[in-house]
Order: C-alpha cells, then structure tokens, then sequence
C-alpha cells in the first residue's frame, strides 16, 4: 500500500500536517483562509495551492482522501468566545452564522469522500458548550448520520511541551476497529520538561536571532520587556481580582517551571505567560516568537522552522495551533488500522 493521503481543513500554519507527516503520510489538499497564515504554512512546506474559504468549494473539487484532518475553528466553542459573544448579544455554537456551521462543510465532504477515518481537533470546552448540546449534536452527525465509529479525549500537551493545553481530539473511523486512545503513546510529564527548554539560554550558546535575540550573547530584544505602565497595571489588576477571591492575573514563569495555555490573545500583553529576567530590576518580558514556537512544539518537530510574521501575526498564529507531537502521537496509534484500505474504495460502493 503506497503513502496515506490526507487532506489539512482550517490548517491554521500546520501543526496538524507535521504531525501525519512524521508517519509518512501525505497531504493532498489544504484549506485555510488567513493569508497571513497562508503565508507560514506556504514558508514550511512549500510553495503549493491553499483554498481559501472551504464553504466555497464543493466536495466533488477535493481529492479523495484516506484521512480527513481538521482544526475546525473552536472560537463558537471557546469559553472566551461564549463569552465574548454574549457580552455583543450574538450568538454562538450553531447557532452563529459565520464560524458554528463550519462544522457542517466537514459533515458534507466526509459524506461526499467517506475517508476511511478522520480526527478532529478543538478547545476543551466543546464538550460543555450549551450544556453539552453542541458536542451532542456533532457525536450524532459524525456517529448516526455518518456512520463513523468515533472515540474523543482530552489530552494535555504538557506531556510533551512545558505548557498545560488542553484540548479535545475526535477520530473516527468508517469501519469498526480495534482503536483506542489508550494505545496513544503518551510520555509522563516529568520536571525535566520545563520552561528552560524553550527559552533562549543568552549565554552565547545560541546564535543571536534578530529581532528575536542581539549580541554575542544572543540577548533577548530589550522591546519584549513590558514597560513600566503595562507592568503596574497587570499587578494592579492582579491584586484587584485576588482581593475578590478571583484568580485572574498574570503568569509568571522562570526556567524550571511549567507556563499557562498560550493564547491568540497573548500578543495584547503577554500576561498569561510572563518570563522573569536575572537582572531583579527588571520587569519581566513577553516570549519571543521563536519561544512560542519552541512552546507549541514546532520547532522539535521541524528545527528549521520558519516565521515569516510580524510578531503581533505570529502570537497569534500559535496562540491557535494545535501542538504537533500530539497529532503525531494520535497518527502513530491509527496507522495500524489503516492498513489494507485504497483510497475512495468505500465512496464508489456507496455512490
């Protein structure tokens, strides 16, 4: 059986992608409709044709596939988009107009292709969305409409990147099979996975990075530094919420710990994960890009990669990947069960 085909819908830079490369799969079409994100991914994996928006493409226009891939979109879903949306008087879940029927183009051309299996990616809290009513109405889609055989799990990605992430991972497969989330190869998190590894050491032995890193010494740009006026006012509001037995506030990190959830947000103050400097003088500084990136895990599966991004574009670009030694965990575990399947066979019995 020659390479497994997938195709990568709302790709985001390709944390997906990487991770059912590494089992030697191949992609056969991509779909992401942020040009700047476009942009990452086509800077990584060569210069090739992204569709934009998916809703404007019929399923008949997509290859056939083995594997369908996709990060839908989860701010519908998100705590911070509910939220977001009710203070605006707008709605969410499938019920919002522009993102919460994204779910239904994957619910057409897995019905169009039927590939042989599909994993799915989203925020935690899609389980408990409109008390569960979201999360119930995608199992029955994917389960009884589809006639998938569908497992989901939470899993933290801090078992492989000092960062608890937490998300939630659908894979289906049109066949009944052995699969389980418990064959995922998961390593235990141990004290040894912690922030020193992402950060740059500025000791000279790491090359400088402009405008990442200066000097013989690869010092962090001093602009990463929050000034005086963001530092008083993260503390200040710290402390409010503190004294009303709130725990919101900021993060503070140093070498041997492990950090907050980076979010898209992160490029607004960088308060969830804060980095404490040596000199105690200092207020402390945001993460610099290519820290964020060493974070979400892209740069141990791809040492070269590249970011081609503002840094306000590149916060938020992995403020919304998925960490790819996840996927590439999940990819390893399924490989077994795909053994024996041609691409397409079971849409053109069905047809």
């Amino acid at each position: 059986m020659g390479a497994l085909s997938f195709i990568d819908l709302f790709a985001g830079i390709g944390g997906m992608r990487l991770g059912f490369e590494s089992i030697g799969a191949k992609c056969v079409f991509t779909s992401e409709w942020d040009a700047y994100a476009q942009r990452t991914y086509e800077a990584n994996f060569g210069p090739e044709e992204i569709t934009g928006d998916i809703a404007a493409v019929s399923a008949a226009e997509i290859p056939s596939h083995d594997i369908l891939l996709a990060g839908f979109p989860c701010q519908p879903f998100s705590l911070a988009g509910v939220s977001k949306k009710n203070s605006l008087g707008r709605a969410h879940g499938f019920d919002c107009e522009t993102q919460g029927t994204l779910f239904f183009d994957i619910e057409r051309i897995l019905e169009h292709h039927r590939p042989r299996a599909f994993v799915l990616e989203n925020v935690k809290n899609l389980r408990s969305h409109d008390r569960g009513r979201t999360f119930e109405v995608i199992m029955e889609t994917l389960e009884e409409k589809l006639g998938y055989h569908v497992q989901s799990q939470v899993i933290d990605a801090r078992c492989f990147v000092p960062q608890h992430r937490e998300r939630i991972f659908i894979v289906g497969f049109d066949q009944e099979c052995t699969f389980s989330f418990d064959d995922v190869s998961l390593p235990i998190p141990n004290k040894a996975r912690c922030m020193s590894q992402i950060l740059h050491p500025q000791d000279g032995t790491e090359d400088a990075e402009p405008p990442y890193t200066n000097g013989d010494f690869g010092l962090v740009d001093p602009r990463y530094t929050l000034s005086d006026r963001l530092w008083e006012y993260l503390q200040l509001y710290a402390a409010k919420h503190r004294a009303r037995g709130n725990g919101f506030g900021f993060g503070l990190v140093g070498p041997d710990d492990i950090s907050r959830t980076l979010s898209a947000r992160y490029h607004k103050d960088g308060s969830e994960i804060l980095v404490r400097q040596d000199d105690a003088n200092s207020n402390p500084r945001r993460l610099t890009p290519r820290e964020a990136s060493r974070l979400m895990g892209f740069q141990a599966m791809r040492p070269t990669w590249k970011i081609p991004v503002s840094d306000t574009r590149a916060y938020r670009q992995f403020g919304n990947a998925v960490v790819p030694q996840v996927v590439a965990a999940i990819a390893a575990a399924m490989e077994p069960h795909m053994e024996g399947h041609r691409v397409g066979e079971l849409a053109k019995l069905s047809a």
